[in-house]
């Protein structure tokens, strides 16, 4: 099913099974699931036994089934809880640059998120950042639950494109406002924003949800190279600048870009989040694996 989007490809995906069962996500929402509870008191029923595979917990082998059968078997459980990941993808206009463009990067990446908690049969819900009308987000898709949730989930996300302004701190907002209840907020943008973002995040963190960041950005922005004089068009307003790209003015802008990554980064510190920077021409597998362990980058 997930080769008819092209944002998964086998070998990705295979990758992707080795990986989600490491994915430790720390805000439950009460929900019927198929993952071990991790809350005191909590009850797990046992459901059936499964093939041992690198990178399980070995606490849960069956060594008794061990003995018996010879190979190595762990056991799966029906919990009382489960988690919501809820994917917010920034779809303004500066998402729509570089080679790959990082709106593409980006979802690709949520494709790789999502396809973990679906195959573990939690439920997934992509949001979209941008202007539509009075509102920040400009499309809610329909929670998804399990491998059968799987083709509705990248659909959603192929519908993704980039144009147009966006207000990610009220995105951040309306997404806390819409959630029922707290799960994994894990926000995908560049981060170009002038508003309040941070503020936003710890809002939704006061409202107890788990928050992963990942920041896609460009070489060009990271390690600008450019000199000369340009007439600088911004993407999502269309208003137009003269500047002169000297050493001055790539200091400064090296100075604000380097501020914004240290306002992140504090934050994900602060408040035990995960933020992960992703070039867009970075392989996708490394930056999977620094999300699943939750880093700090």
């Amino acid at each position: 099913m997930a080769e008819l989007s092209g944002l998964l490809d086998p070998n990705f995906m295979r990758e992707l099974e080795a990986l989600r069962r490491r994915l430790d996500v720390r805000a439950r929402s009460a929900g019927p699931g198929e993952r071990v509870a991790r809350r005191h008191g909590s009850s797990a029923e046992f459901e059936e036994h499964r093939a041992y595979e690198p990178g399980d917990d070995l606490r849960r082998i069956d060594w008794l089934a061990f003995a018996r059968k010879g190979t190595p078997v762990v056991k799966q459980f029906r919990a009382e809880e489960d988690y919501v990941l809820r994917l917010l993808v920034d779809a303004s206009a500066s998402l729509g640059f570089g080679d790959p463009r990082k709106l593409e990067v980006s979802r690709r990446l949520a494709a790789a998120f999502g396809y973990m908690a679906l195959r573990s049969a939690e439920r997934v819900q992509v949001l979209v950042a941008a202007q539509s009308g009075a509102r920040a987000l400009s499309r809610t898709h329909p929670l998804r639950r399990g491998r059968s949730g799987l083709p509705g989930f990248l659909r959603d996300l192929d519908a993704i494109s980039a144009g147009g302004q966006t207000d990610l701190a009220r995105a951040i907002d309306e997404t806390v406002e819409r959630s029922s209840k707290p799960g994994l907020l894990v926000v995908i943008s560049d981060f170009f924003d002038g508003g309040p973002v941070t503020l936003a995040l710890s809002r939704a963190r006061a409202a107890q949800h788990d928050i992963a960041l990942v920041q896609v950005t460009t070489e060009a922005e990271v390690n600008p190279s450019f000199e000369g004089d340009f007439a600088l068009v911004d993407s999502e307003t269309d208003a137009s600048v003269n500047v002169t790209l000297d050493p001055a003015a790539i200091e400064a802008y090296m100075l604000r870009f380097t501020g914004l990554v240290e306002e992140l980064r504090g934050f994900a510190r602060k408040h035990s989040a995960t933020y992960v920077r992703a070039l867009n021409t970075e392989p996708l597998e490394p930056i999977v694996r620094r999300f699943v362990a939750r880093a700090v980058d």
